[in-house]
């Protein structure tokens, strides 16, 4: 009995359950397999007695069930027989399991760091890098196509900015090492080209080379310089006016946003006839529907942006494209070592760069760590507990456990796993982990459904945490030979799963330590 087969029983047995039926894997062995709260949920909609609601949904399928329990005001807590857990280990062997085809090859991008070309990456604004790129892998996991890309400010004020820093005059801003550096090596003394020259340099050789380290590969790097020379924003305001979406007022020109559920109208062409942020967002995001016929547009962005999201949402709505663009806000990120922190400010020259992070612990244990926390919340990061090579760090905690595993599998190397006596596997720790293993399908379902990849290096610590205990209480390599063949196919089974895991996050699976 899978998740997904006992929620069509319950929205047979309730079709208004469909929009919020939630089934729950159960933390507690107390508490059953599955646990639901949906008893309650349909109670408050129609005023039904929610204990009815739930001896309804047991009568209908308690025969599927070793037990269903009621508890409380209306939860439901439902048993699986022995039998249909040892099952779900031949599934685990026989295919490709967890992957699907939900996506039915529809075409998604994922847009993530996109940081100004302005400076190094810091920990900061790179913080979306392994989220964006472990979302675009359960993508891929899940049936769909998928596209990672990062858009290039090449242009605007903030390269002219960065023109006056290398130029070290009275309008300079950005300061660090960088910046005395690309003051050496570029003599152009116009501030624009000065900056252009500067920005292309921190591109390439900062940039880039960091995400190489971060180990995420783009499929595109889209420069908004294309845009300007391609006159893509001066079409798409032609097309916009021309459909009655921009006016003039105090010598600008403002896009009819509110008429698109934004609470203001917003300037794309300044008094200054500069074009706004915003002119430009619309451009790229034509391209990406039009273009490149994206079913979906995912961009992650840091919550600094949240108040320009409004705009671009109502402007891919007036395009044609309502419900295809998605946002993830990323909260701020702060970094610590032996309890003290570091300030982070890129004009200042105060921060810590996305490089030195990587080269301090690794792209491993860095990925591991900016993916553990929900990207709406703020991340502490623990440079000492990073560095901890002991089960303290979850990292070493995880490798560990497939380390042990190819351990086991290379003293075995002589027996041969079997899926002809999983009944045999009847210990609580054996089932625990089949349980566990099973798991891993329905962490890819949800995580499509809500891009909450934090759940992600949590299944890979709970997964290792059930193979350690399986490891200390039952022995695998013993005198019964029968035994030995169903808790191998178990350990291979672990190996397997933890390594899809493994590689979605992006972090090498190692064969000893």
């Amino acid at each position: 009995m899978k998740r997904q087969e006992l929620k069509k029983l319950i929205e047979k047995i309730y079709p208004e359950a469909v929009p919020e039926l939630q089934i729950s894997h159960s933390l507690k062995s107390d508490y059953g397999d599955f646990s639901t709260n949906i008893a309650m949920i349909i109670a408050k909609k129609t005023g039904k007695n929610p204990i009815q609601i739930a001896e309804r949904i047991k009568k209908e399928i308690e025969n599927l069930f070793e037990k269903i329990e009621i508890a409380g005001p209306g939860f439901i807590n439902f048993f699986l027989f022995k039998e249909d857990i040892q099952k779900e280990l031949k599934n685990i062997l026989k295919k490709d399991f967890g992957s699907f085809k939900i996506g039915n090859g529809k075409k998604v991008q994922i847009e993530f760091i996109s940081a100004n070309p302005t400076g190094p990456l810091t920990v900061g604004n790179a913080r979306g890098g392994p989220l964006g790129d472990v979302l675009g892998s359960v993508f891929k996991r899940a049936g769909f196509k998928v596209e990672k890309a990062y858009y290039v400010n090449d242009c605007g004020m903030q390269i002219e900015t960065l023109g006056h820093s290398v130029l070290k005059d009275e309008q300079a801003k950005y300061k660090g090492e960088y910046v005395d550096e690309l003051n050496k090596r570029i003599k152009e003394k116009d501030p624009y080209k000065a900056g252009k020259q500067a920005s292309l340099i921190i591109l390439n050789e900062m940039i880039k080379k960091t995400v190489g380290k971060m180990k995420i590969k783009y499929d595109e790097w889209f420069f908004e310089s294309n845009l300007h020379k391609k006159k893509k924003i001066e079409k798409i305001l032609r097309y916009l006016d021309e459909k009655g979406l921009v006016y003039e007022k105090e010598g600008a020109k403002w896009f009819k946003s509110s008429e698109y559920g934004d609470k203001r109208d917003r300037v794309i062409v300044k008094a200054n006839k500069d074009y706004t942020y915003l002119a430009g967002d619309i451009a790229y995001h034509r391209y990406k529907f039009e273009k490149k016929k994206f079913d979906k547009v995912i961009n992650v962005w840091g919550s600094d942006h949240q108040e320009d999201i409004p705009g671009i949402k109502a402007a891919v709505q007036a395009l044609g494209h309502k419900g295809k663009l998605e946002f993830i806000l990323l909260q701020f990120v702060t970094l610590f070592e032996k309890g003290k922190e570091f300030k982070m400010s890129k004009r200042q020259g105060k921060y810590v760069t996305m490089a030195e992070l990587l080269n301090s612990v690794g792209s491993d244990v860095t990925r591991f760590f900016f993916l553990q926390k929900g990207a709406n919340t703020h991340l502490n990061f623990d440079l000492s507990l990073a560095k901890e090579q002991s089960e303290k760090n979850p990292v070493y905690y995880i490798q560990y456990a497939f380390v042990r595993i190819n351990s086991i599998l290379k003293k075995a190397k002589n027996q041969k796993s079997s899926i002809k006596n999983l009944d045999l596997l009847s210990h609580p720790s054996e089932l625990k982990l089949i349980k566990q293993l099973t798991v891993f399908s329905d962490i890819i379902e949800d995580t499509v459904e809500d891009y909450q990849v934090q759940r992600i290096p949590q299944y890979a610590i709970d997964l290792s945490s059930c193979f350690h205990q399986f490891y200390q209480d039952c022995r695998v390599l013993s005198e019964d030979k029968t035994l030995n063949q169903a808790r191998l196919s178990l350990v291979l089974a672990t190996k397997l799963v933890l390594k899809k895991a493994l590689d979605i996050m992006g972090i090498s699976a190692p064969e000893k330590m």
